[in-house]
């Protein structure tokens, strides 16, 4: 990629999006392409056709998605599957169609069976059944990557894929109704610290373990692969290695707020997967390895809620 080479990136203002935006132009691109929601509908084909006839983008990004937590998931699981399904299907064929010389997909590591050995490696992609909580979710970046391998196959495109853990960092979604672990945990015990509330109940039993990837890191990761990697070697998961429980979290995030509360857990609530940390010897293999540590990333994370982000008074 060249530094005035025009990159699309499909869902800029979002978690990951506004982090690629961030670290594309930090790095010297200057011709960066996004449209917000209300410009461009990704559900629509002719709109997303529209779009490359007239910018014509030579890289494109594809990070846009609709996201949320276990509850999300759980409840509208059709929209979850379709409205992914349908941005991912029409962002692919029309880069295809307009010639675009290289695109990155963004899944997810929810792609992976529940029960997958751990950590999980890129191999255990459509080994055993899903976790029923975010299958649509995942059936739909399933969808998308295969349609990224299928297209390198038939066509001889450069669509490469990879899979983040969980993310985090500003811009993240911090609606209770919707959101994801983290980010929920954050605000809980942030507005219990404000109310002095006596303690904060978490989702599930607090046993869980999951991986965390500040969303800064995530887009170095795909600077990297964009410049350096072609895809030979399929689908590539982007984490730290290393998992934390649910409830290691809360008492890290309790520290980095600074709330005294107790965490109480409500166990009649769905768990998800057991456990989910990815392997990433691929990527290490590749040359790239994270470098924000989950304490730094909190601390950073909840610096920007309360200065910049819905924490803000």
């Amino acid at each position: 990629m060249e530094p005035q080479s025009k990159i699309f990136i499909a869902g800029h203002n979002g978690l990951v999006g506004s982090a690629l935006t961030r670290a594309w132009q930090k790095a010297g691109f200057t011709n960066i392409v996004g449209r917000r929601s209300a410009e461009l509908d990704l559900r629509r084909q002719c709109e997303v056709e529209e779009l490359f006839d007239a910018e014509r983008p030579e890289y494109v990004l594809m990070a846009a998605a609709r996201v949320g937590g276990i509850l999300a998931n759980s409840t509208k699981p059709a929209l979850f599957l379709y409205d992914n399904l349908i941005m991912a299907t029409n962002v692919i064929h029309a880069a295809y169609k307009s010639g675009v010389k290289k695109l990155l997909f963004l899944g997810s590591s929810c792609i992976y069976p529940k029960l997958a050995a751990q950590p999980i490696q890129e191999e255990s992609l459509l080994t055993g059944p899903l976790e029923p909580t975010n299958e649509a979710y995942a059936i739909a970046k399933i969808a998308g990557l295969k349609l990224c391998e299928m297209y390198n196959r038939q066509y001889g495109t450069c669509f490469i894929s990879a899979m983040p853990t969980n993310l985090y960092g500003p811009n993240d979604n911090f609606d209770l109704r919707d959101s994801h672990v983290l980010p929920a945990l954050l605000r809980k015990v942030h507005e219990a610290k404000l109310a002095r509330e006596p303690n904060v109940v978490v989702w599930g039993t607090g046993k869980p373990v999951r991986e965390f990837l500040h969303v800064e890191d995530l887009a170095s990761a795909c600077l990297h692969l964009m410049r350096s990697y072609d895809g030979s070697q399929g689908i590539v998961n982007v984490g730290t290695g290393e998992g934390v429980t649910i409830t290691e979290l809360a008492n890290l995030v309790k520290s980095v707020v600074g709330y005294e509360g107790a965490i109480v857990y409500d166990a009649s609530k769905p768990d998800g997967m057991p456990v989910k940390v990815n392997d990433n010897s691929r990527l290490l293999g590749l040359g790239w390895s994270p470098s924000i540590s989950l304490q730094e990333g909190l601390e950073r994370t909840y610096r920007w809620y309360v200065e910049e982000g819905p924490g803000k008074l």
